[in-house]
Protein backbone atom coordinates (compact mmCIF):
# COMPACT_ATOMS: atom_id res chain seq x y z
CA UNK A 1 0.00 0.00 0.00
CA UNK A 2 1.34 3.45 -0.95
CA UNK A 3 1.68 5.83 1.99
CA UNK A 4 1.67 9.59 1.45
CA UNK A 5 4.96 11.03 2.73
CA UNK A 6 4.48 13.17 5.82
CA UNK A 7 5.21 16.79 5.13
CA UNK A 8 5.47 19.90 7.24
CA UNK A 9 3.61 22.99 5.99
CA UNK A 10 5.87 25.12 3.82
CA UNK A 11 5.51 28.26 5.92
CA UNK A 12 6.69 26.42 9.07
CA UNK A 13 9.66 24.91 7.27
CA UNK A 14 10.67 28.29 5.85
CA UNK A 15 10.24 30.17 9.13
CA UNK A 16 12.25 27.58 11.07
CA UNK A 17 15.04 27.56 8.49
CA UNK A 18 15.25 31.37 8.37
CA UNK A 19 15.54 31.51 12.17
CA UNK A 20 18.28 28.88 12.07
CA UNK A 21 20.20 30.77 9.37
CA UNK A 22 19.86 34.01 11.32
CA UNK A 23 21.46 32.45 14.38
CA UNK A 24 24.35 31.33 12.14
CA UNK A 25 24.81 34.86 10.79
CA UNK A 26 23.70 33.89 7.28
CA UNK A 27 21.51 36.41 5.49
CA UNK A 28 18.24 35.00 4.17
CA UNK A 29 14.86 36.39 3.28
CA UNK A 30 11.61 35.55 1.57
CA UNK A 31 11.48 37.16 -1.87
CA UNK A 32 8.02 35.73 -2.59
CA UNK A 33 5.52 34.08 -0.24
CA UNK A 34 3.76 31.18 -1.83
CA UNK A 35 0.96 28.89 -0.75
CA UNK A 36 1.15 28.58 3.03
CA UNK A 37 0.60 24.86 3.40
CA UNK A 38 2.05 23.21 0.33
CA UNK A 39 3.86 25.61 -1.99
CA UNK A 40 7.17 24.39 -3.35
CA UNK A 41 10.39 26.36 -2.77
CA UNK A 42 12.68 28.00 -5.30
CA UNK A 43 15.99 28.66 -3.56
CA UNK A 44 18.52 31.24 -4.75
CA UNK A 45 21.87 30.88 -2.98
CA UNK A 46 24.21 33.79 -3.67
CA UNK A 47 27.97 33.88 -3.11
CA UNK A 48 27.64 37.68 -2.74
CA UNK A 49 29.91 38.33 -5.73
CA UNK A 50 27.30 38.13 -8.48
CA UNK A 51 27.09 34.33 -8.90
CA UNK A 52 24.42 32.08 -7.51
CA UNK A 53 22.78 28.67 -7.58
CA UNK A 54 19.09 28.37 -8.32
CA UNK A 55 17.54 25.23 -6.88
CA UNK A 56 13.96 24.04 -6.92
CA UNK A 57 12.07 21.46 -4.92
CA UNK A 58 10.59 18.71 -7.03
CA UNK A 59 8.96 15.43 -6.15
CA UNK A 60 10.63 12.21 -7.28
CA UNK A 61 8.77 9.12 -8.47
CA UNK A 62 8.22 8.04 -4.84
CA UNK A 63 6.74 11.42 -3.91
CA UNK A 64 9.74 12.54 -1.85
CA UNK A 65 11.00 16.10 -2.26
CA UNK A 66 14.40 16.57 -3.88
CA UNK A 67 16.40 19.61 -4.97
CA UNK A 68 17.23 20.19 -8.62
CA UNK A 69 19.50 22.80 -10.16
CA UNK A 70 17.41 24.91 -12.52
CA UNK A 71 20.23 25.59 -14.99
CA UNK A 72 22.64 23.36 -16.84
CA UNK A 73 25.51 25.33 -15.29
CA UNK A 74 25.85 25.00 -11.53
CA UNK A 75 26.50 28.74 -11.09
CA UNK A 76 24.79 31.55 -13.00
CA UNK A 77 24.70 35.33 -12.81
CA UNK A 78 22.17 36.62 -10.30
CA UNK A 79 20.33 38.61 -12.98
CA UNK A 80 19.63 35.40 -14.91
CA UNK A 81 18.37 33.67 -11.76
CA UNK A 82 16.15 36.66 -10.90
CA UNK A 83 14.63 36.63 -14.39
CA UNK A 84 13.92 32.91 -14.05
CA UNK A 85 12.31 33.50 -10.63
CA UNK A 86 9.91 36.09 -12.06
CA UNK A 87 8.85 33.71 -14.83
CA UNK A 88 8.44 30.85 -12.33
CA UNK A 89 6.20 32.95 -10.06
CA UNK A 90 4.09 33.97 -13.06
CA UNK A 91 3.59 30.26 -13.88
CA UNK A 92 3.07 29.19 -10.27
CA UNK A 93 2.03 31.91 -7.79
CA UNK A 94 2.02 29.26 -5.02
CA UNK A 95 5.83 29.06 -5.30
CA UNK A 96 7.99 30.36 -2.44
CA UNK A 97 11.22 32.13 -3.42
CA UNK A 98 13.89 32.20 -0.73
CA UNK A 99 17.16 34.09 -1.18
CA UNK A 100 20.23 33.21 0.87
CA UNK A 101 23.61 34.93 1.00
CA UNK A 102 26.24 32.34 1.82
CA UNK A 103 29.78 32.35 0.44
CA UNK A 104 29.93 28.56 0.97
CA UNK A 105 26.74 28.27 -1.15
CA UNK A 106 25.30 25.41 0.92
CA UNK A 107 21.68 24.40 0.62
CA UNK A 108 20.41 24.72 4.22
CA UNK A 109 17.31 22.67 3.46
CA UNK A 110 19.39 19.53 2.90
CA UNK A 111 20.36 17.61 6.04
Amino acid sequence: MFEEPSTIPTYLLVEAKLRELSTQGIGAYIAHRGEKMGGLILLKISDMSGQCKLLSQQRNIDGALEWQNMFKEELVEEKRADEYSVRAINRDPDLWVIEIEDRAMNNPFVD
